[in-house]
């Protein structure tokens, strides 16, 4: 019997042997082996090339045919006649048409298999345009719309007085918002190193945590090349004058210049990039003047002795003087600051603030034996505003930041994600007082690749606890007898089915959770008849996303373009806002007597509030393309977004706060936005092109329109400027182009052609016309 089995053994096992496949996926160019390469057999069988590119196949039967493919390479078609060794070289595209992106799902992934709504900034797009800081990049984003700093999808957020943020700002996979107030620092981001600009909408807490309720805009650093790369761009841009006379208060034309550098190179075993931007304005309000000047960039290691390790540390310093505009002296004087431009004058709402912005990233990323994932990055973010009028209204705050992650991909299309994260938050300021916080979350992401079907699935638990009181992350387990955990979970779950080559299905859910900010909890300040008021009992504001959306793809030779709609609905609870009211407590009698420490005009004010409850739903369209049709390289980013934002909170007094009581619409919200940006070079010469529209701002805070306690006007004349300038605002941008060779890039941009007077806020009239001549030149 033993001898027979001997017999079988030594007739299959040679067979079987000859029937494996095993191989090496290496870079054309470098030669470097290619981690995470796919290959699919004609008969069914894959396999993923590991750390050293090498794979193993067993195939049934020769010949067969062989599809490798990897995200930013040409697909390769290889036929095998017989078993044993074989080796594939992938190379890069001439033109890149594929989008990929990394923010979705914490790695990377072809932007059409994402199951949520995602709009892509190219680098193109922010150098031709004469864009200085990353909010005038974010305005261009259909479905998205900025206010005063503050950024909105769908409609998601409002106007909050520069605190919090309902939209998370990622650079390099890692949170960028400040301790204090919890807001985007925008002009701190050195986007000459960014690859690209990822937005995606909806909630996205689970991945990344509190302040991705409304959504996440994400930038990474584009690691350089083995080849050294260096840019350099120099604009020099002045404000025309106004089409209202009284608007002008200038004698001398406003300018503006910036400088940018950038120098980039791998090695062998290291790495760097450094870049700088010196960036002046004098601004078009009086008094709102910028200086700021940042140095940045990265340092690489890859030890020669430890091949699978990749470590790091990236580096940001800002220093800045700015000038802040409040709210205007009348409708007349729209670019004069509320009780003038002398900050002597108590009465004045200009501010001068001395800035510093540094952060430190060490990072570091291992491939282990099994070719499993492991990342753990780091920040020390340090950020302080020091009001040089007052500076008993100065604050700073230091942000200590971890996160760890693992992460599988198995064969059979499986890949799961895990890690958690920390966030300790040190404040120190005259303005809110001292305070810490500390949030720490657990998360685990499973995604599945079945033939056409994408399946993601997430999960994510919450502590956060703010001067060691705990109670922000508590989730009621049973309401009946009160009982809780004080970690507060969030999931998400997604779908995308590829109908068709180029046709895309796609269906998501996420919740999402965003903690209060200092500032929101402890400002008490007063800006000209502006008063804030404390809120220590705010609680944290929660919601979800769900929408449903198809991808469509169009190839014309070189030229990619895809379509995109999206049926959504965001709901939110214990929505966090600014609300008017008299603020004065028990023991304080209210009195008429300015004398009086009651007197009514010190009590009257904002504060920060649970106020709201709400449903945003709509469709949002866009259409993205690039590369070229002929001779002409066409790019385009163009998007219309319907939005119904509707209050869910019927107390008839919260409402008798709005200025349009019977709409039932949110506050500085309205239903439609469309964007369009396109752009055409032919041999040496380009031009471009961008629209936006919003409509009608209808619902405002009724105090801004009506006087406080008698005469006494926040925003003095805004209701008869409502109700002039009530058809919302258009705004039309162009641009010219010309190559003088490979090397340099002229360019001529006219910012607010038509000279259109448009606000974001109540009070805040944007700038005039203003045109900017620049150079961009590469090594």
């Amino acid at each position: 019997m033993k001898g027979r089995i001997l017999a079988f053994a030594t007739l299959v096992v040679p067979f079987l042997m000859q029937a494996q496949i095993t191989g090496k996926v290496n870079d054309k160019i470098s030669n470097e082996p290619l981690i995470g390469a796919k290959i699919v057999a004609s008969d069914g069988a894959k396999a993923i090339s590991d750390f050293d590119g090498n794979f193993k196949l067993d195939v049934q039967k020769f010949p067969v045919t062989l599809i490798v493919s990897m995200l930013q390479y040409v697909n390769d078609t290889i036929v095998v006649d017989k078993a044993g060794d074989i080796s594939i070289k992938l190379g890069e595209p001439v033109k890149d048409l594929e989008t990929v992106v990394v923010s979705a799902g914490r790695r990377k992934q072809a932007i059409e298999e994402v199951p949520v709504s995602m709009e892509i900034i190219r680098p193109q797009l922010i150098d031709n345009k004469g864009i200085t800081d990353l909010e005038q990049a974010v305005e261009q984003t259909p479905g998205v719309f900025t206010m005063d700093g503050q950024v909105s999808i769908r409609g998601g957020s409002g106007f909050a007085y520069g605190t919090g943020s309902r939209v998370l700002l990622l650079w390099n996979g890692m949170p960028l918002l400040s301790g204090y107030a919890g807001d985007t620092q925008w002009n701190a981001i050195p986007m000459e190193q960014a690859s690209q600009i990822e937005v995606m909408k909806g909630a996205a807490s689970v991945l990344y945590g509190s302040g991705a309720l409304n959504g996440v805009i994400s930038l990474s650093e584009k690691e350089p090349g083995l080849k050294p790369e260096t840019k350099l761009k120099v604009a020099y841009g002045f404000y025309d004058n106004p089409k209202r006379a009284s608007l002008k208060w200038w004698s001398k034309t406003p300018m503006m210049q910036q400088i940018e550098a950038y120098r980039g190179q791998m090695f062998k075993k290291m790495g760097y990039t450094v870049s700088t931007t010196l960036f002046h304005n004098d601004g078009y309000r009086q008094g709102e003047t910028e200086y700021r000047g940042r140095v940045s960039g990265s340092i690489y290691f890859k030890p020669e002795k430890f091949n699978r390790l990749k470590a790091g540390i990236g580096y940001n310093y800002q220093v800045q003087k700015t000038g802040n505009f409040l709210i205007w002296q009348s409708d007349t004087l729209g670019y004069v600051p509320s009780g003038g431009a002398d900050t002597s004058n108590p009465a004045s709402t200009l501010t001068y603030n001395l800035g510093q912005r540094l952060f430190l990233d060490p990072y570091i990323k291992f491939i282990d034996k099994k070719n499993n994932r492991h990342s753990l990055k780091n920040r020390i973010y340090y950020a302080h505003n020091g009001n040089i009028n007052n500076p008993s209204q100065s604050n700073g705050a230091i942000i200590y930041f971890s996160d760890y992650q693992f992460q599988k991909q198995f064969g059979n299309g499986i890949t799961i994600s895990t890690g958690a994260s920390n966030i300790y938050n040190v404040v120190q300021s005259n303005l809110f007082g001292n305070h810490t916080s500390n949030n720490f979350a657990a998360y685990f992401q499973y995604e599945q690749k079945i033939g056409k079907l994408d399946i993601v699935a997430g999960a994510r638990a919450e502590h956060f606890q703010m001067d060691g009181i705990r109670g922000d992350s508590d989730f009621m387990i049973n309401k009946k007898d009160s009982v809780s955990i004080p970690v507060y979970p969030v999931i998400r779950m997604g779908l995308h089915y590829e109908i068709a080559k180029y046709t895309h299905l796609r269906a998501s859910f996420g919740q999402g959770i965003r903690y209060p900010s200092v500032a929101e909890r402890f400002t008490q300040t007063s800006v000209g008849a502006l008063n804030i008021f404390p809120s220590p009992q705010l609680r944290p504001e929660i919601g979800w996303a769900a929408e449903i959306g198809v991808k469509q793809g169009v190839k014309i030779g070189e030229w990619k373009g895809m379509f995109d709609v999206a049926a959504f609905v965001n709901q939110y609870s214990n929505m966090m806002e600014f609300a008017f009211g008299v603020f004065n407590p028990d023991s304080i009698v209210l009195s008429t007597d300015p004398n009086s420490p009651g007197y009514i005009n010190k009590w009257v004010g904002f504060k920060a509030q649970n106020a709201e409850a709400a449903r945003i739903s709509g469709i949002d369209f866009s259409f993205n393309s690039f590369g070229s049709i002929g001779k002409v390289e066409i790019i385009s980013l163009i998007g219309y977004t319907y939005m119904n934002p509707i209050s869910l909170n019927n107390d008839s007094v919260y409402q008798a706060g709005f200025s349009a009581p019977g709409s039932g619409l949110l506050k500085y919200r309205f239903k439609h936005l469309a964007k369009l940006d396109v752009e055409a070079n032919y041999k040496k010469y380009s031009v471009g092109a961008s629209f936006r529209y919003n409509s009608f701002m209808e619902n405002i805070d009724l105090v801004f329109e009506e006087p406080v306690a008698g005469s006494t006007y926040i925003l003095p004349g805004l209701k008869e400027y409502r109700q002039k300038y009530n058809k919302g605002n258009f705004v039309v941008d162009f641009r010219l182009g010309y190559k003088l060779n490979e090397k340099v890039r002229f360019g001529l941009i006219a910012n607010n052609l038509l000279n259109a007077e448009a606000t974001s806020r109540p009070g805040d009239i944007q700038p005039p016309r203003n045109f900017m001549a620049q150079i961009q030149m590469k090594f």
